[in-house]
């Protein structure tokens, strides 16, 4: 992710230009309000994709996961869906500026009432990048669109990893990019659907003696397949920070260079 340029004004709304993958892709997103930052592109190269295979992004907002995935591997076809519609312009918009409309198809639509475009059980994959509070914990952010990204409303954790193991194929997988202290949550919603599942943390701090970082993890990737059988694994994850502050040398791969993470 790059600094971004100026401000401009995009169907009414401020919008600046960021760069990502080291200015392989370029989006537009709101100049306020919830930015994109680190999390969907970790997310999107979590994804085992393949060319030719569907991949579901749900609650893409403006489309960086799915930009940074359809990146990534060639070939591959992205569909995204947000309740939000001046998010979903932008997602379009991007996915054009960027060269890959013909790759990305985002469509508004709610978990509770899909579009009836978006066919059960069709997907190779599924990530989702969910509402990290939940209603009862912390303070509402005032701008509605923050809001609406970080803090769950009528439609709960729950909701989303229900609607994610609905529209993947069976012994396909589901991705996630949540908050390490809502793990449990995570896992009771899975138990039993998922199986083959792997925990990724993405560890702040620089690395001990021991290969994990001095600092707790703050966000963890969780990836699994519908109907196996397989354990769970946890992963000794990454290491996002050196001891100056600067990205190492495996997240700089990721986010500047779209490398893929190997779970």
């Amino acid at each position: 992710m790059s600094e971004p340029e100026a401000i401009r004004n995009v169907a009414g709304e401020a919008t600046s230009q960021d760069d990502f993958l080291g200015g392989r892709i370029s989006l537009l997103q709101p100049a306020k309000g919830y930015r994109a930052a680190i999390d969907p592109v970790f997310l999107a190269a979590a994804v085992e994709a393949a060319p030719g295979q569907r991949v579901l992004d749900v609650g893409t907002g403006v489309g960086t996961a799915a930009l940074c995935l359809a990146a990534r591997i060639a070939g591959l076809h992205v569909v995204g869906v947000d309740r939000q519609r001046d998010l979903v312009g932008l997602a379009r918009r991007n996915a054009e500026i960027n060269g890959l409309g013909d790759r990305i198809d985002v469509m508004v639509g709610d978990l509770k009432q899909p579009p009836v475009r978006l066919a059960a059980g069709t997907f190779d994959h599924v990530l989702a990048n969910p509402p990290f509070l939940d209603s009862g914990r912390g303070n509402r952010p005032p701008d509605p669109d923050k809001a609406a990204a970080t803090v769950e409303d009528e439609t709960t954790l729950e909701d989303w990893l229900r609607f994610c193991l609905l529209m993947v194929r069976p012994k396909c997988s589901v991705t996630l990019i949540h908050r390490a202290d809502r793990l449990d949550q995570v896992l009771a919603a899975l138990g039993g659907r998922l199986g083959d599942i792997v925990i990724f943390p993405l560890w702040p701090g620089p690395a001990t003696a021991a290969g994990l970082g001095e600092k707790p993890a703050k966000r963890v990737i969780i990836r699994g397949r519908k109907g196996v059988a397989a354990p769970l694994r946890l992963a000794p994850g990454l290491v996002l920070h050196a001891e100056d502050g600067a990205f190492t040398p495996g997240a700089e791969a990721v986010l500047r260079h779209g490398a893929g993470l190997i779970l």
